[in-house]
C-alpha cells in the first residue's frame, strides 16, 4: 500500500472514529437515553438534529465515505477492511479524553491485540 493509499485509509478511518466520539457528545447533551415513541417522534428528532456534535458527527461520516471509496478504488478490500478496527482504538482513546469513559485492563489488552494485529495485516 501506497503513502496516498494510507493516507484515504486511514483517513476515513479517524473520520469514523471522530464521527462515533461526536455522536455520543451529542447524545450526552441530550440528557442520556433517547426513548422514542410515535407521540414524542417529531419532538426528539429535532432535539437530535439540533446538536452540535451531532450534526459534526453526520458531516465526519459523510467526509469519511469519500475518502473511504477513494482508498478503497487504490487497494484490495482485504487489506482496507481490516484496518477499519483502528476505529475501535481511536474511538476509545477518544472517548476516554473527551468523555471520561474508562479504558480497563481488558479493553488495554483487546485494544493492543487489534494493533498487532493491524501491523502484521499492513506488513503483508
Amino acid at each position: 500500500m501506497n503513502l496516498t493509499t494510507f493516507a484515504f485509509i486511514i483517513s476515513g478511518v479517524l473520520l469514523n472514529a471522530v464521527a462515533q466520539v461526536l455522536l455520543k457528545a451529542g447524545t450526552n447533551a441530550l440528557g442520556g437515553a433517547i426513548h422514542l415513541t410515535m407521540g414524542n417522534a417529531f419532538e426528539t428528532f429535532i432535539r437530535v438534529a439540533t446538536q452540535l456534535p451531532i450534526l459534526g458527527g453526520l458531516a465526519c461520516y459523510g467526509l469519511s465515505l469519500v475518502v473511504w471509496i477513494m482508498g478503497l478504488s487504490r487497494t484490495e478490500v482485504s487489506i482496507a477492511y481490516p484496518m477499519l478496527s483502528l476505529g475501535y482504538v481511536v474511538a476509545a482513546v477518544g472517548a476516554w479524553l473527551f468523555l471520561g469513559e474508562t479504558i480497563s485492563p481488558q479493553r488495554m489488552l483487546g485494544i493492543a491485540v487489534i494493533l498487532i494485529g493491524v501491523v502484521v495485516l499492513a506488513r503483508s
